[in-house]
């Protein structure tokens, strides 16, 4: 089996809902998170090349920082691809076009507690699951909690026979929220499936730190915080 692996690194200009989250200072870090996250990746001994595609000047400049880095590429993304309105399946479609591995891991700079190790385990897993049948591998978080449907008027993941309203939170059906930290297929999954995952994913459990995900302001804050506690 070719085990080349291409990283997918986004990133696009005018975020809409943390400014400059990209590469605003992070943490004291200047270059920001785009930083943080190419020095995660680039220290990955299994990947074989990072794309980085992206619209923003500002990523451009810091990823020239990188510039003696063989396993960098800059990438320029087309503009209708880097839009707030694109849709995603449009730039599903364009990552294996870009990407020169048999493999290919998606990941996003707003994941900044998901590091060089997780990396390392996340590929060295996805070869693994493989050979047992899986396709895919995403990250995610499990959630063990009481959920409660509005419409319903009830908690929806008891088990079927629990007939108690409030079970004990062990007894709850396990849920599991996408942390958008890892997606990681072969080549052959996108262009066949047209997704970033294939018909049978691994699920990579994640625990609530290595989970965060800048999404707004908040986010990012508190990801500072917790980046200089457990770097």
């Amino acid at each position: 089996m070719n085990k080349s692996v291409s990283v997918f690194l986004p990133t696009r200009a005018m975020s809409e809902r943390v400014k400059n989250k990209n590469t605003r200072i992070f943490a004291g870090i200047e270059g920001g998170l785009l930083k943080v996250k190419l020095v995660q990746l680039l220290d990955c001994s299994c990947i074989d090349e990072v794309i980085l595609s992206t619209n923003d000047r500002d990523s451009i400049e810091v990823a020239r920082k990188f510039k003696d880095h063989r396993k960098l590429k800059v990438i320029e993304r087309p503009e209708q691809l880097a839009l707030s309105t694109t849709n995603l399946m449009d730039l599903v479609n364009y990552v294996p076009k870009v990407c020169d591995s048999n493999h290919i891991l998606w990941t996003h700079v707003t994941s900044p507690l998901v590091n060089t190790a997780d990396y390392t385990n996340a590929v060295k897993t996805y070869f693994k699951i493989l050979e047992q049948g899986f396709d895919s591998l995403m990250s995610v978080k499990e959630i063990q909690n009481f959920i409660w449907s509005k419409e319903q008027n009830k908690v929806v993941n008891k088990k079927q026979d629990d007939e108690k309203k409030w079970p004990r939170t062990q007894d709850l059906n396990k849920i599991y929220e996408v942390n958008s930290a890892i997606f990681m297929a072969s080549k052959e999954v996108y262009m066949t499936e047209q997704d970033r995952i294939g018909k049978k994913p691994f699920l990579l459990t994640q625990n609530q730190i290595k989970s965060t995900d800048v999404d707004w302001e908040e986010d990012f804050k508190l990801a500072e915080i917790l980046y200089e506690n457990y770097k």
